[in-house]
């Protein structure tokens, strides 16, 4: 998950809007087996941090998920669950007497990491109660979240017998070059797809936003190749480096003087290129991400990429005495935009947990696995699983358990109230 670009709205505090035969959360959260399952996360704490840490030691960098993954379906048949993976090697399992042949409620966590740990080691516990290392909040803390569900509803498996069932999904290739290919296989190509009534992915920890709009991404790889040479007997050779440097900040510098469109983003994530310093390099390359919550602004965004990159490929021939450079573009991935409509029974249901449970939530928008279904029009929200965190995506990340049971029993009375409305509309 990437962060919010959106103004914030605020929720919280609205009449409650439930599915029909739902007279009140209260009653809901008084009825067993609801009132059981939902003081089931406080009680098990000790094994759901353990398994959070666990998780976390099983390395899952993007296009990597498969030992992690079957780290997953290992716990997920000890708890009697008959958890499987599909071609896209998503892991998933079925909870719920309804779902066999009934709607169902997707509940979803990215298996992968940007960063993973090169040892187990690293993975470990501060004594403030920290969690540290690569991966213990995006998306350790979702993946813990979903582990705990799948728990609770293995004990508590009338929680799900609302008349629809749970589709539990851990999924791949969410971040950087994944281009979401997990969730595109279960929205487009799964044998589920066609019974998913409601989407709910847990990505991250927050509780005070809710990611009810998908930020639209779409991203680059710049390749530029010369003759290269040596540094001082071949010194004026077109350089690939040199233009690729110009190109990037010449982008950037013109970018940043825009100031009438703030919802827009850019960011040259990888540079490469060249053996050795007294080498003029024969190649260069850069991977870039641009996103705005404006589908015009971004393809306006892409096609300036293109333009500034041809400029700079001719500037720098035009200063070289020997050789010339070329220029590749191409595009690698691209994560859909989408909305959630604001009257929607989602974020109203969602609205109306947040307001019995006193979170205060602001509705943002931002890139998570919920893009590919609401690009497609279909119902789904992200939100976080509970505790703090930060530092995602860098070596110095972290979490805290501390409030994870809050967020918990808010996903626990959410996906009761997606149930209820599934079933309710079959």
């Amino acid at each position: 998950m990437l962060g919010s670009l959106n103004p914030r709205k605020r929720t919280g505090g609205a009449p409650a809007r439930l599915p029909p035969g739902v007279g009140s959360l209260d009653a809901l959260a008084a009825s067993p087996p609801l009132r059981d399952a939902l003081q089931f996360f406080a009680r098990e704490r000790r094994w759901i941090d353990e398994t959070h840490l666990a998780l976390c030691r099983v390395p899952a960098p993007t296009f990597q998920e498969q030992v992690r993954a079957e780290w997953v379906m290992a716990r997920l048949a000890a708890l009697g669950l008959d958890a499987r993976q599909d071609r896209a090697g998503n892991v998933y399992a079925i909870a719920g007497a309804a779902a066999r042949q009934g709607p169902l409620v997707a509940v979803t966590a990215h298996l992968d990491t940007v960063l993973a740990p090169r040892d187990p080691s690293e993975i470990r516990v501060d004594g403030s109660g920290r969690f540290l290392g690569p991966g213990v909040s995006d998306n350790g803390s979702g993946l813990a979240g979903l582990l705990a569900l799948a728990r609770m509803l293995s004990l508590h498996p009338a929680v799900a017998d609302a008349g629809a069932g749970v589709l539990l999904v851990f999924n791949v290739g969410e971040e950087g070059d994944g281009n979401l290919s997990g969730m595109r296989f279960l929205c487009k190509n799964s044998p589920f797809s066609s019974r998913i009534r409601a989407f709910l992915v847990l990505d991250g920890p927050a509780l005070d936003h809710i990611t009810a709009e998908a930020l639209a991404c779409r991203r680059f790889e710049i390749s530029i190749n010369g003759p290269g040479g040596h540094s001082w007997s071949d010194h004026g050779t077109a350089n690939p480096v040199h233009a690729l440097a110009r190109c990037v900040a010449w982008f950037s510098d013109a970018r940043a003087l825009e100031t009438a469109e703030a919802r827009r983003s850019w960011n040259f994530g990888v540079i490469d290129g060249g053996s050795t310093v007294n080498a003029i390099p024969a190649s260069a390359r850069a991977k870039v991400d641009l996103r705005s919550a404006s589908p015009d602004l971004l393809d306006a965004l892409a096609a300036e990429l293109g333009s500034v990159l041809e400029r700079a490929v001719l500037a720098e021939n035009e200063l070289a005495r020997a050789g010339r450079v070329s220029a590749r573009l191409r595009e690698t991935g691209s994560r859909p935009g989408g909305r959630l409509p604001e009257d929607s029974p989602l974020l109203a249901y969602l609205r109306s947990v947040d307001a019995y449970l006193g979170i205060r939530s602001v509705v943002e928008c931002a890139s998570t696995d919920a893009n590919v279904p609401l690009s497609l029009g279909l119902p789904a929200v992200s939100i976080g699983s509970g505790g703090t965190g930060g530092g995602a995506h860098t070596p110095q990340e972290w979490y805290h358990p501390e409030g994870r049971e809050l967020g918990l029993r808010r996903a626990t009375l959410f996906l009761c109230l997606l149930l209820a409305g599934a079933a309710a509309a079959q």
